[in-house]
Order: C-alpha cells, then structure tokens, then sequence
C-alpha cells in the first residue's frame, strides 16, 4: 500500500527520537537512583511518546524547584535569636549531634521540656487547652483532619481563638483531609479561618502531586508552646470512643526554644502552600527557656531536606552499641537502611522492632511479611504487637537518644513524604520510650512463622513487596 503521508511519518519519527533523547539527558544530569534511571531511560526509548508523557508528569521533580525558589523569598531566619542557646553534646553521641547540625543546618538547642501524651484521649485535652489559652497566634497542620466530633473541637476552639484575635493558619494534607471533598476544609472555611490544602490541584498536569503529601503533624500556639508527633485528628485516636479500627498513637507536647523551629517549620510549608510570609513577634517570640532537654527539629521530604530523617537514623543506628528499639507501624526500609540494621545485629547490638500484627493497610503488611527474613537471619529480634494498631514512630538507641515524629520507616515515608521528627540527647527521656516500646513487645516472629504461610500467601506478599516505593 502506497505511504500518502511520507513527511508526516518523518516528523512522528523525529519526534520519537527527540523525546527518547530528551528524557535521557534531563534523567542522567537530575537522578541519582540508578536503577529509576535506567527504567525511565528503558521507557522512553520502548515507548517514546508515552514513556515522555509519564516522565513528565511523575519523573520531574518540580517541587525541589519550587522549593529552592520560596527559599530566596522566605525572610525569617530565627538562628540569630536562638545562637546562644545551642547545645554541646560531648560523648558517645558527640559525631552524631555534630552530623544532624550539618545535614540540617540548625542548632541542636537547650534548655527545652517535652511531655509525652499518648493516644488522643490524653493528647487531644492538651492541644485544645493550649488552643483556648492563645492570645496571638495559633498554627495547625495535620495530615488527616476529620469532620467528626472531634475535628468539630478543634474547629469550635480555632474559632473562639480568632474570635479573641488570634491569628489563625491551617494546613492539611491535600490527599489525606480528603482529595475530591474536604469537609473539614468547608467547616473552617464557614468560620472564615485561613486553610489551605497541600499540592491539592484537580488539573492533569498537576495530578503528580497527588503522590507527594505532607505528613506532619504540628501545632504552635503563640509562638511559645508546641505540639508534634504521629497523631492525626480524628475520632479513630480516642481509644475510650471504641470506634470499629481504633488507632493508638503517641505525640509530644514541647515548651522552650525549639518551638522557634517548630513554627519554622510550619511556616515554610504554609509559604511553600500559599506564598504567604509569616513573619513577627506573634509567631517568632523572645524564646524562652524551659527545662534542660537537648532537641532539634529535622524535616524530610522530595525538596531540599530529600532523605535527612532517613539520614539521621542511618547515623543513629550506625552509633548504636547496645540496643536499637524501633516501633513503627508500617516496616518497609530501603536497602540502606535494612543494611544498616542488620549489620548493628550482626556486630552484637540487640535490635528489636515492633510492629503492628495487623495494621490498617493490609497492602503494607503483606509486603512487610514478605521482607522480615533478613532481619531474622542477621539477629534482629522482631516483635507483633496487639491490637489496638498503634501508629507511633519511636526510635530509641542505647538509651541515650531519640528520634520521634511523623516518619514511618517505609520508603514513601522517607523518599516521598514531607516528614517531621524530632531528635533528643536525653537518658531520661529516651529510658521512658524505651520502656513504653517493651511494653509492646507481645509476640515475637520466628523463621518458622513466616515459613508456615502457605505458597498461595507467600506469593501474593512476595508480588506486592514489588511495589514498596508506592504503598
């Protein structure tokens, strides 16, 4: 059959070769991951037009752009206010302070006190006594924040805090508050509070986003008392309500100069958001001191703080001597990360991570299932706690330091994710989590356990371990 159209099968060639090599060049001079390298190379160059078109849309990585151009425009750089205030740590985890400063360029700072609250019935009264005693400001961010009763508290609160003059931010995940409708969002809206939802966007050439969310949780109040951790906002964290999947969770109430890093935080997201500055006394305060715990703030996510909580617990666990206790509620660590602790077994450091038996995305744990043996080979001990599914992040080393927050060790968490945690140089406090996280060891996991799981489950938690860097 005679070709009418030669020029145009010309042009669709050209056009084919263009984008292969386009993809090929923007990939070898953006990623480091050699092995995303080379499928988003094999893609293009299989399926031109369509390999481009995915690339486009999930290979480019246009929040670090963005990021790296709100960093020029952001104005508040608090180090000055709180210079005097760092801390020294000498000993043992002297290499691991001096690292994290680096790697986060903040100050480890002192002269802090921090409460743990665990679960909602206990963290909940707090956040809101704190909301209902501010006078100048009040900012909120959680990743999941419900239109139940109790999301309807915090929203009442807000508003009688707004109502005496306080200026109000809220923050919520554009995914985890709801994607095509956010009751919460509509509730604050109707109390003319600001709220804006993260990298929300319905556009196509937008949709990337919706695999990039903002998993942290903070509350600031008056730019004097903070909250953070692991805990959402819902009816699911009040375990006295005895919802149908209760949800145990374990957050932190903080007092002293680190609050100042803590409202940094916030506000670099909610400038990231909206473009808004915020900036001033009723946000930045005079820090004052208010106890004698060394702390600093560490963010993570796909901008410029890529990979640093994962960092810091590479170090952390690389420091260990003694022990190594881990409680998360989903397990999937990368390979550096796996590598890293099953070498501190295998130098005789007793590791022991607990997980949920049952957590509330059965994806994950099939997948988790999947990737224990080699824990179990190199010595880690690994513990199924019992319901209700507990979905804290701790994680102590040689009783001597602390790493808490909002990241899960999981790949999404730690690649994908925006994640804060908190690390803390203190025997008193990393001795109380130490003991909160034995008391959930329940039963521990052996080789035969995971060998009795039938070829048929075997299988299927093998095929979805494929796909860890998306669940």
């Amino acid at each position: 059959m005679t070709n009418h159209f030669p020029f145009l099968d010309t042009s669709l060639t050209i056009a084919r070769y263009a984008l292969a090599i386009s993809v090929t060049i923007h990939v070898l001079l953006t990623k480091r991951d050699t092995s995303a390298s080379t499928g988003w190379i094999g893609i293009s160059w299989l399926m031109p037009l369509t390999g481009a078109a995915l690339y486009i849309m999930f290979g480019v990585n246009r929040v670090r752009r963005l990021a790296q151009r709100l960093i020029g425009q952001h104005h508040w750089d608090g180090r000055g206010a709180i210079a005097h205030l760092r801390q020294r740590v000498e000993g043992q985890f002297a290499p691991l302070a001096r690292m994290m400063g680096r790697l986060t360029e903040r100050p480890l700072l002192s002269s802090n006190a921090i409460q743990c609250l665990h679960d909602g019935d206990n963290a909940y009264p707090a956040m809101l006594e704190a909301i209902e005693s501010a006078q100048h400001s009040v900012l909120l961010c959680s990743y999941i924040f419900r239109a139940d009763q109790v999301g309807r508290r915090f929203v009442e609160a807000l508003a009688r805090a707004k109502a005496r003059g306080a200026e109000i931010r809220v923050l919520v995940d554009g995914i985890g508050s709801g994607y095509f409708y956010s009751g919460i969002v509509k509730a604050l809206e109707r109390e003319n509070i600001p709220c804006h939802r993260f990298m929300h966007s319905l556009l196509p050439w937008r949709m990337p986003f919706i695999n990039l969310r903002n998993h942290r949780k903070i509350l600031v109040v008056d730019g004097k008392f903070g909250f953070m951790g692991g805990l959402n906002i819902g009816e699911e964290n009040m375990l006295r309500l005895r919802t149908k999947l209760p949800v145990a969770d374990t957050h932190f109430r903080l007092a002293g100069p680190i609050v100042h890093q803590l409202t940094e935080a916030f506000a670099r997201d909610w400038s990231f958001t909206c473009g808004e500055e915020l900036d001033g006394d009723i946000y930045f305060p005079e820090p004052e001191k208010a106890g004698n715990v060394p702390m600093r703030v560490v963010t993570s996510g796909p901008d410029n703080d890529m990979e640093k909580i994962e960092f810091g617990m590479l170090q952390g666990i690389a420091m260990a001597r003694q022990n190594v206790r881990v409680m998360t509620p989903y397990f999937l660590p990368d390979e550096r990360l796996a590598s890293e602790l099953c070498l501190a077994a295998l130098r005789g450091v007793e590791i022991d991570i607990i997980v949920p038996k049952s957590s509330n995305h059965g994806l994950i744990d099939f997948a988790r299932d999947a990737n224990l043996a080699p824990f179990l080979n190199a010595g880690c001990r690994v513990w199924m706690a019992k319901p209700p599914f507990n979905h804290a992040k701790l994680l102590v080393v040689d009783d001597g330091w602390s790493f808490v927050g909002s990241a899960n060790i999981d790949v999404r968490s730690l690649r994908l994710n925006f994640e804060i945690n908190l690390e803390l140089y203190d025997e008193e406090v990393a001795s109380d989590l130490a003991g909160f996280i034995d008391t959930h060891k329940a039963n521990r996991l052996t080789h035969h356990t995971l060998d009795s799981r039938s070829t048929v489950v075997k299988i299927r938690d093998a095929a979805v371990r494929l796909f860890m860097p998306y669940l």
